[in-house]
């Protein structure tokens, strides 16, 4: 059953009473769940019981909580809106802009873009929305569907780093620790000659990624 999407399999009819729930609810259950408690917590009992229900009826609409973290991903995904007609470059950071929008409001979102390719009935939809914006481009597809992983997941990264302001922190410390130690002259030059570092902008960043894969 791993192999099949839980999008492509049937609900199973149970036992006894009839379903009460749809998947639609265990997947807004689950993502109430991740989004006030965070990713660790969403599990199949505890999504059950969000829904006022036993762990054992939650198999009617899902197999696993791999499942569930699925559902979750693609049913965000739904909340992109198709830029209008125009340049390819400014459509696709559009795009990106709102990914990192929802990405924001929900910070579990990151990790699961970068560490799962599931792609859903949303996910499809949003595929289908880069590939028109990219209609008038030259590249050959395969170059286009590695534009659009490219742009998940540096936008991913780039708002998990943000996010995640106790790891910049940490790093920082570690960086002075390691100029003041003396053994990394190049790592001491860029980050002692006179003009600051720059904090990764995440429009030019991903500007230059995908100039790079597609070209101007």
């Amino acid at each position: 059953m791993g192999a099949v999407p839980v999008w492509l399999r049937e609900r199973r009819s149970g036992v006894g009473r009839p379903a009460e729930r749809s998947r639609a609810e265990v997947t807004a259950a689950a993502i109430a769940l991740a989004d006030r408690e965070g990713l660790a917590a969403v599990s199949m009992r505890r999504v059950a019981a969000e829904l006022g229900t036993g762990a054992a009826s939650l198999y009617r609409y899902v197999d696993s909580r791999d499942d569930l973290l699925d559902l979750m991903t693609d049913e965000v995904a739904a909340a992109y809106e198709l830029p209008p007609p125009g340049p390819w470059l400014p459509g696709l950071l559009e795009v990106c802009r709102q990914g990192r929008e929802l990405m924001r409001r929900h910070a579990w979102l990151p990790e699961l873009v970068l560490t799962r390719s599931a792609l859903g009935p949303h996910g499809t939809d949003l595929l289908e929305q880069v590939l028109e914006i990219l209609a008038g481009h030259p590249a050959d597809v395969g170059r286009k569907l590695e534009a659009f992983a490219v742009m998940n997941a540096l936008t991913a990264a780039l708002t998990l780093s943000e996010l995640d302001v106790g790891a910049r922190q940490r790093q920082g410390a570690y960086l002075a620790h390691a100029v003041a130690a003396g053994r990394h002259p190049h790592l001491t030059a860029a980050l002692t000659g006179g003009s600051p570092v720059p904090a990764p902008h995440f429009e030019d960043t991903i500007s230059r990624v995908l100039v790079g894969l597609l070209g101007e």
